[in-house]
């Protein structure tokens, strides 16, 4: 059953990259979240508020598409190993006999046609 530990190495690996995404999302929301609290003006912290919450909200999504993908690679990866397990394997092809060249000059000489005469002048 190596397929069935190849799909699940797909859905790990994506899983993996997921929580990479979502940590880095994280780090990028604190460091707008700090900057609205050392922000002067009401404008400024509501636009740094916005950018924090909008980078939660758009790595979420991006999580999720990376997540959607690696599920349709691993479920393609594994319909495409159960079908070729049920294909039969391809039957050989009998092998081609090489022909028989002549050993020395003078049989290949033997096999070509005789020369034709000339007609007398």
């Amino acid at each position: 059953m190596a397929e069935a530990d190849l799909d699940a190495v797909i859905r790990q690996t994506a899983r993996a990259q997921t929580k990479a995404v979502m940590a880095a999302a994280k780090k990028r929301q604190a460091v707008w979240v700090a900057r609205a609290a050392k922000a002067k003006d009401k404008e400024t912290k509501a636009r740094f508020r916005y950018l924090a919450k909008s980078t939660i909200l758009n790595a979420t999504a991006t999580a999720k598409r990376l997540q959607n993908s690696a599920e349709n690679a691993a479920d393609a990866y594994a319909r495409a190993m159960k079908k070729a397990m049920e294909e039969p394997a391809p039957a050989k092809k009998p092998e081609k006999k090489p022909e028989k060249k002549p050993e020395n000059k003078s049989e290949a000489k033997s096999e070509k046609k005789p020369a034709k005469k000339k007609a007398a002048a």
